[in-house]
C-alpha cells in the first residue's frame, strides 16, 4: 500500500518518512486520532514504506519488490497485526485467545480496504453482543514472533489496532515488550480513546495525532474515488465531518443511518401525537437491536437533536444534515428549542450510559419515549 492510497494527512506523511531518511524512528508509535480520519490506513502505508526493498524518490513504496508483492494482500512475514477479538461460545476454559484466531476474518476486511470501524469487525466476526477484548495471551504471542529474525533483513513491524481495549493482563506484559523491543522492531498503535491506555504505555510511545480529514480534501477524493458530482460530494462531506467512514455510508443506499433517521421520526411523531399504545410497540422494536446498536442509535439521535436546534437559525453553513435529514427538519426543527435542547441532549446521553450499564432496553427505550413525550411540549 502507498501513502497516496491514504486521503488527506500530508504533514504526518512528511513527518514520517523524515523519521526514516534521518534515522531517528523511534521504536513505538502512537496513532491517535477521531474515527475514519485515516490512522490504520497511514500505519499500513507507513509499515508498506518501512518493509519495502526499493523506496522510490517519490518516497512511496516501490510496489513492485518481493516485500510490496506479499504486502498487497497484507502475508508479509515481518508484518504483525494485533487486534481486538471476541471469545466465541463454546470455547475451551484452557484456550487463550490470540488474534490469531481471527486470522482468515482480519485478512478479509484488511483486503476490502484501510478504512474500517470497530463495528464492521465485530460484523466480520459475527460478535453479536459480544465486546472485542485484546487478552493476555496476546502479549506472549507478540514476544514470540518479534523474537524471531527478520525474514527479509530489515524492519520487523507490529500494528496494533485499537491497543485501549487491551485487558489490564495483557496491557503489563505487552509494557515490557515495548520497554525491550527486539532488534530493529517498530510498534505502531492505532488509537481512538488513548486515555484508555495505561500511563506508562503511553508515556513510552511517540504520539502522533490526526485532525479529521478537511472538507475540501474528502470533497475531491469523493469526486475521484466515488466518480460522484461535486455538488453532492460537498454535502456528504460536510456532513461526514471530516470521517471518511460515514463519507462512505452516506454513498450506501441501504446505511444504518438511514434506519435510525426512520426510527427517530417515528418516536417525534408518536411522541407529539401522545400515542403511548404504539410508543410502547416502537420501545420493545428497538429494545430488541444489539446493545452496539442501541448506542449508535442514541448517538445518531443525539447529532439529530443538535442539528435540529441549529437549523433554527438559519445559518447553512452550522448545520450538517444528509438532504433527507434537512427534509424532515424543515417542519420538525421548531420543536427543539431553548426550552428542551439541554434537556432532550442529556436524556439521550443517559440512555447510552444505562444500556452500556446492561439496563433492561424495555424499560430503558420505553421511559426514553415518555420523556421525549413531555419535552416535546415545552415551548
Amino acid at each position: 500500500m502507498r501513502f497516496d492510497e491514504v486521503i488527506g494527512q500530508e504533514e504526518i506523511r512528511a513527518r514520517l518518512v523524515q523519521m526514516v531518511e534521518k534515522g531517528r524512528l523511534p521504536h513505538a508509535l502512537l496513532f491517535c486520532g477521531p474515527a475514519g480520519c485515516g490512522k490504520m490506513a497511514m500505519a499500513m502505508a507507513y509499515a508498506s514504506y518501512l518493509l519495502c526493498e526499493n523506496r522510490n524518490r517519490e518516497k512511496q513504496a516501490c510496489n513492485e519488490c518481493k516485500s510490496c508483492v506479499m504486502l498487497r494482500k497484507w502475508q508479509h512475514p515481518d508484518l504483525h497485526f494485533s487486534y481486538p477479538v471476541i471469545k466465541p461460545a463454546g470455547t475451551s476454559a484452557d484456550h487463550k485467545m490470540v488474534s490469531d484466531d481471527f486470522a482468515q476474518e482480519w485478512n478479509t476486511l484488511l483486503m476490502q480496504g484501510p478504512y474500517f470501524s470497530i463495528d464492521q469487525w465485530l460484523e466480520q466476526m459475527h460478535a453479536a453482543n459480544q465486546q472485542a477484548v485484546i487478552y493476555a495471551g496476546e502479549s506472549d504471542e507478540l514476544a514470540r514472533k518479534l523474537s524471531l529474525k527478520s525474514s527479509r533483513g530489515g524492519y520487523k513491524v507490529c500494528i496494533i489496532w485499537l491497543p485501549e481495549r487491551m485487558n489490564a493482563e495483557c496491557a503489563n506484559k505487552l509494557l515490557k515488550l515495548i520497554e525491550e523491543p527486539p532488534r530493529q522492531t517498530v510498534f505502531i498503535m492505532v488509537c481512538e480513546e488513548p486515555e484508555r491506555l495505561i500511563e506508562t504505555i503511553r508515556s513510552r510511545t511517540q504520539r502522533i495525532d490526526f485532525k479529521r480529514i478537511g472538507t475540501e480534501t474528502m470533497v475531491k477524493a469523493l469526486v475521484q474515488q466515488r466518480g460522484i458530482d461535486e455538488s453532492s460530494a460537498h454535502r456528504i462531506a460536510r456532513t461526514a465531518n471530516g470521517n471518511w467512514l460515514k463519507a462512505l455510508e452516506e454513498l450506501d443506499a441501504g446505511n444504518e443511518n438511514r434506519q435510525f433517521l426512520d426510527v427517530f421520526i417515528m418516536l417525534m411523531r408518536l411522541a407529539y401525537m401522545r400515542n403511548v399504545k404504539e410508543l410502547k410497540k416502537w420501545s420493545e422494536t428497538v429494545a430488541g437491536y444489539g446493545r452496539e446498536k442501541q448506542k449508535r442509535m442514541m448517538t445518531y439521535f443525539l447529532r439529530l437533536v443538535r442539528e435540529n436546534f441549529m437549523y433554527n437559525f438559519g445559518r447553512p453553513e452550522l448545520i450538517y444534515m444528509t438532504q433527507g435529514e434537512e427534509d424532515f427538519a424543515r417542519n420538525f426543527a421548531k420543536f427543539i428549542n431553548e426550552a428542551n435542547v439541554v434537556e432532550m441532549a442529556e436524556l439521550f446521553s443517559k440512555t447510552i450510559r444505562d444500556i452500556a450499564q446492561n439496563a433492561n432496553p424495555k424499560i430503558v427505550f420505553f421511559d426514553l419515549a415518555l420523556q421525549v413525550t413531555l419535552l416535546l411540549l415545552q415551548k
